[in-house]
């Protein structure tokens, strides 16, 4: 189905001269594109743009070069210093000079015929590279680029330097990078004609050389003309993608879902707390959904503490009373048991049926869980992925609650709208999400806002401490404990690591256990289903008082009597983050803390960081200020959860763009819903350059 004019960006990196199949791995690591991803394609390098330029374009004489400062010189070949044969420990000198002064060009371990060809005696060069001073005499170790007065031309005097891997040369992928460059075809033009005229952008293609040839610094810049050009069309092809699956998601035919309200009467009555404002508004709008023709597709998003929960028990309860089934997904075991463990007495109170399908469910268990779902004896199933995996057959899906959607990814949301099925979907988040970046991951959805806490709720004391005061803070904990306390201990680590020097979670387990006894229980993403299941449910009963873990406590997980956090190495977290971690106390009706302890020195984002902590608990507030502190690339860890972090747009930066993408993409379905105009065409071009052929492939073939 991709058009036959993207078959050169979309070859190998192996098809470009000089790259086999070793290089081809360590081009996929520096493009961020390792692990099971296979080879990247020749256009992956295009859109790998210079994060900075070396300016080579200083040309003093050699005694007026400053020490440590790249610079090229003009000098004449005297003559070739070899080391002794066998000692490779004795550098090889090239001799040379201008008309301030003499020079030795330093080469260690050095091919010395390479080096007499390449700078001949007798010869004027120009070599760049830094000068330093050793014992009164000039010096440059390997120059980074050596080449004859004919050469001249050659030589980059800005020259671009790109995000890399170990085991790869700068030379060796820009060689790469010009390659692909070479091979950009002709691409009809997708944007607006009148958007091009009032930006002055210029084509994708001019863009790219532009970026890829800087004059200056500030050629590379996030708001020159080409870098706004090409984050616009990556922006857009986001805004198409996301267009056309809501797209599909109303065309295939909804079924409304309306009932007699008995059994969400039963839910909240089994809840026994008065609904916020903010709960009922968004179940409201819910429901309303639901009751329309059209399959919704909406998000439910809530700050920490917010209640979406008993929200989303309640949409599902409203399946039910139409007569279909409902789902509850989760990204991980432990949340899915967590949510199995919150909404199953609830559930059971109210005359609900409710199972729960892990991929730990094996046998004649999972069996007998697919032969009651398939036969309509089971109205919720709580699971993972695994409930949209082959086999797993619904009576009557009416449905599906999505939780913690940025860990899945917009990928998995096409996947899903390809499937098909009229179930109305409601995607729910637990992490506030800053308005742009609402618009590049649920632009296709509705949203409801939970922004109230639960009447009770107490905020959290929370302080910031160096780790050097560890003592006193254990003192602080050992009374806590002897109270009856219980406490969670958060570290960065699973494990001790030479590369990171900070207090791994079994390290610090090991430590506490020593000071607390049996009291000290563990729990990290590395252990088994059983032994993490364990270890939360030692904690909630009380049989620990103090629970070290990593982040795998981060969301979902429910203690009401929880009321001290420790947060080690807090610096080394995300904002999000951190206030998702301290949203696991502060639960009950007990006074709850945050200590966020610091290694020093702090640095001014991390001190800007931990500042906001103790300003505001507004998960809202906090995530726009992680969005202006980090950029989005960095946001709600999404490098690592498959939230579209933008590889050529910046959203910090490019933000302005993001609304504008989203009107040209819904015009351009309303008067062109196929993408069969000529427009429509090259829009087609654009999602496969930009890898969201998966939304192309709900058009049809074509």
């Amino acid at each position: 189905m991709r058009p036959s004019i993207l078959d050169p960006l979309f070859a190998p990196v192996t098809t470009l001269e000089g790259v086999g199949a070793k290089l081809a791995g360590l081009i996929a690591l520096a493009l961020g594109r390792g692990g099971d991803r296979g080879e990247p394609h020749v256009g992956a390098l295009l859109f790998h743009l210079p994060h900075s330029v070396i300016d080579r374009s200083a040309r003093p004489t050699i005694m007026a070069a400053v020490p440590g400062t790249i610079v090229t010189l003009t000098l004449h070949v005297d003559r070739h210093q070899a080391p002794p044969r066998g000692n490779r420990r004795v550098p090889y000198r090239v001799f040379c000079h201008d008309e301030s002064g003499e020079i030795a060009l330093t080469f260690f371990r050095a091919h010395g015929q390479w080096l007499e060809r390449t700078l001949p005696v007798g010869e004027t060069v120009l070599v760049s590279g830094k000068v330093e001073w050793f014992n009164g005499r000039a010096s440059m170790v390997h120059p980074d680029h050596m080449v004859t007065e004919d050469e001249a031309d050659s030589l980059p005097l800005i020259e671009p330097v790109y995000p890399m891997t170990a085991g790869l040369s700068g030379k060796v992928l820009r060689r790469a990078i010009l390659q692909a460059l070479d091979r950009m075809p002709d691409l009809p033009e997708w944007l607006d004609a009148a958007l091009l005229a009032r930006e002055r952008w210029p084509a994708m293609a001019g863009a790219l050389a532009a970026i890829h040839h800087p004059q200056s610094a500030a050629d590379i810049g996030l708001e020159t003309v080409n870098r706004r050009r090409l984050a616009y069309d990556e922006l857009l092809a986001g805004q198409l993608a996301l267009a056309l699956v809501r797209a599909r998601a109303k065309r295939t035919a909804g079924r409304s879902l309306s009932g007699d309200g008995s059994l969400v009467a039963a839910v909240t009555l089994a809840f026994g707390h008065p609904l916020t404002g903010a709960q009922q508004r968004s179940f409201d709008e819910i429901a309303a959904d639901m009751a329309a023709p059209d399959r919704m597709l909406r998000l439910l998003q809530g700050d920490v503490g917010s209640g979406k929960t008993i929200v989303a028990l309640m949409a599902l309860a409203r399946a039910v009373e139409a007569g279909m089934q409902g789902a509850l997904m989760a990204p991980t075991e432990v949340l899915a048991r967590q949510h199995m463990a919150t909404i199953g007495p609830l559930a059971e109170k109210a005359g609900l049926r409710v199972a729960i399908l892990t991929g730990r469910d094996k046998g004649a268990r999972r069996a007998e869980t697919l032969t009651a779902l398939e036969a309509g004896d089971i109205d919720i199933l709580v699971g993972t992925h695994a409930l949209f995996q082959e086999g797993v057959t619904f009576a009557d899906l009416g449905l599906a609650v999505i939780d913690e959607q940025h860990r899945f990814g917009v990928h998995q949301r096409l996947l899903l709208a390809q499937k098909g099925g009229g179930a109305d979907m409601l995607v729910m988040t637990a992490t506030p999400i800053p308005r742009t970046l609402v618009l590049t991951a649920y632009g296709d959805m509705d949203v409801s806002k939970l922004d109230e806490k639960p009447a009770g709720r107490k905020p959290v004391a929370t302080v910031a401490m160096p780790i050097a005061r560890l003592d006193e803070l254990l003192n602080r904990i050992r009374t806590a404990v002897d109270e009856g306390r219980k406490i969670y201990w958060i570290c960065p680590l699973v494990e001790d690591s030479e590369e990171v020097p900070v207090m791994s979670a079994e390290a610090r387990h090991g430590e506490l256990a020593g000071l607390f006894g049996d009291s000290v229980g563990l729990v990290h993403g590395r252990m088994a289903g059983p032994e993490k299941d364990a270890a939360m449910a030692a904690f909630k009963a009380g049989e620990t008082r103090l629970l070290v873990a990593t982040t795998v406590i981060e969301v979902g997980v429910d203690v009401p009597d929880a009321t001290i956090m420790v947060i080690e190495h807090a610096e080394r977290f995300g904002l999000s983050q951190l206030h998702q971690l301290r949203g696991r106390v502060g639960r009950g009706a007990d006074a709850s803390s945050c200590i966020l302890l610091y290694g020093e020195p702090l640095g001014e984002t991390a001190r800007a960081r931990l500042d906001v902590m103790r300003r505001t608990e507004d998960g809202f507030v906090i995530a726009e200020e992680d969005l202006r502190l980090r950029g989005e690339g960095e946001l709600l860890g999404t490098r690592q959860s498959g939230t579209p972090g933008f590889t050529l747009a910046r959203l910090e930066a490019h933000g302005d763009l993001l609304p504008v993408a989203r009107d040209d993409a819904r015009l351009v379905l309303q008067t062109d819903p196929e993408l069969m105009s000529e427009r429509g065409k090259a829009l087609r071009i654009l999602l496969y350059l930009f890898e969201r052929d998966a939304a192309v492939r709900l058009l049809g073939a074509g």
